[in-house]
């Protein structure tokens, strides 16, 4: 199993402009010839995206244990578990159930190969030998996708993470109210200077809200 990352970059990109290089999603391609490995990598360099090989079905569900993928190119032909097993068990896992799979094959074209390729959950099946163009487009289709369901995915989590935070304020500034309703001219000092200081953390802690274009809870 091997990983091959382009060295290219976007000078261009609104990120790098911020010093933070755009992340990379990850591509899955399981073929049991190096040869056709090495071919696809070839084809889908120019993509830069992360681009993993994986040499069999038992390596291709191992690596899918620890690696969200934006796509998986899977070879139908190969010994021991075959693409359409591989894809089955893919598929079973709560993980990768909705991973996209594309099936590469060089069998005969005969409709049944097809049609069981799309049982077991294919979204597309390409015989070899396929279009280097028609290939990448494909996948730049469902990587696209994938990173747009990821944006998605981690705005819903920062929201999360807003309304958690908001509601520990609430819960602090109750806390604070009951304390300074028994405020009395003979409250030690020490007492005073740490509500001061609890408004003060707190109000640091919101200031993030109060920015121009900030996405908070309101947006909701």
């Amino acid at each position: 199993m091997t990983e091959c990352k382009s060295d290219h970059t976007d000078t261009g990109s609104g990120e790098e402009a911020h010093g933070a290089e755009r992340p990379r999603s990850k591509i899955l391609l399981v073929d049991d010839r190096p040869d056709n490995l090495m071919a696809l990598e070839a084809i889908l360099a120019s993509l830069d995206q992360e681009l993993v090989t994986a040499s069999s079905g038992e390596e291709a569900l191992k690596r899918l244990l620890v690696d969200d993928f934006a796509v998986i190119l899977l070879d139908v032909q190969m010994p021991g578990m075959d693409g359409f097993e591989t894809a089955h068990r893919i598929k079973q896992r709560g993980r990768t159930r909705d991973t996209p799979i594309i099936f590469l094959t060089a069998i005969d074209r005969e409709p049944h190969h097809a049609f069981r390729g799309y049982a077991v959950g294919a979204v597309d099946y390409i015989a070899k030998p396929f279009d280097p163009w028609l290939l990448r487009a494909k996948v730049t289709v469902f990587v696209e996708l994938f990173e747009k369901n990821e944006r998605v995915a981690e705005l819903a989590r920062a929201r999360v993470r807003d309304f958690d935070l908001m509601a520990e304020i609430v819960e602090r500034l109750s806390a604070l109210e009951v304390l300074l309703e028994g405020v009395s001219p003979g409250m030690p000092e020490e007492t005073i200077a740490a509500a001061a200081a609890e408004v003060r953390g707190l109000v640091t802690r919101l200031a993030p809200f109060s920015r121009p274009g900030a996405v908070g809870v309101a947006d909701f």
